[in-house]
């Protein structure tokens, strides 16, 4: 059996690239970009409406949950040099961020994970540190070295492309860099998932999904 996963704040699909066995829901509220998700997985389900209310009307449909909530906000980079240098106007912290965690912690019975980056403050709720993003989960994300990707150095379109391996050179989009940028790295975001899978050898379905992590 699949094991059947929300994908909120999807994007382009970074995370999910290299994920297998699993039936996806993806919401992402851009229609742009859902439609560049849904030609990447033609075999999920993407809808395109805003993520952090369906996650309150369909959260107990699903072995597993991954939200990647917007990180603009919350991004150390946009406040230490943005802000503080460049006179980018100061905003209010998105606190769907912290909802989330506490929603999903409190209320669902099966694997999540919450992801963003490591903020400019220090966090409200602990989470754990893998490359550059912090998770906050209900399993443990057994730490490990990825080759270093130098994010921040790479400017350049088909740098990012290549890091992903996601090619959006025949999409018209304003924001190509950007949207790169948001993504989690496919080892990363199957490294988590396998994780997840590993720590109980859950149940889906009464099948036991076995991984190695």
């Amino acid at each position: 059996m699949k094991v059947k996963v929300l994908n909120l704040f999807s994007g382009v699909g970074g995370n999910r690239k290299l994920w297998k066995n699993v039936e996806v829901v993806a919401v992402e509220n851009n229609p742009k970009i859902a439609d560049i998700y849904k030609d990447f997985f033609p075999n999920d389900t993407i809808i395109s409406r805003d993520a952090h209310s369906f996650l309150l009307e369909h959260f107990k449909e699903f072995d597993f949950i991954w939200s990647s909530p917007p990180c603009q906000t919350h991004a150390s980079f946009r406040h230490n040099l943005c802000v503080k240098f460049r006179g980018s106007k100061p905003k209010y912290p998105d606190m769907r961020l912290y909802q989330e965690i506490l929603f999903l912690k409190h209320n669902f019975k099966g694997k999540w994970v919450v992801e963003n980056v490591k903020p400019y403050y220090k966090p409200l709720i602990r989470g754990q540190l893998l490359q550059r993003h912090l998770f906050w989960c209900n399993f443990p994300i057994i730490q490990k070295e990825f080759e270093d990707s130098g994010l921040r150095n790479l400017h350049k379109i088909e740098q990012l492309q290549k890091l992903h391996g996601i090619d959006l050179s025949k999409y018209k989009l304003p924001n190509k860099r950007q949207i790169l940028r948001n993504c989690v790295s496919p080892e990363v975001g199957l490294h988590v998932f396998e994780c997840a899978l590993h720590e109980k050898q859950l149940q889906f379905d009464g099948v036991t999904v076995s991984s190695k992590c």
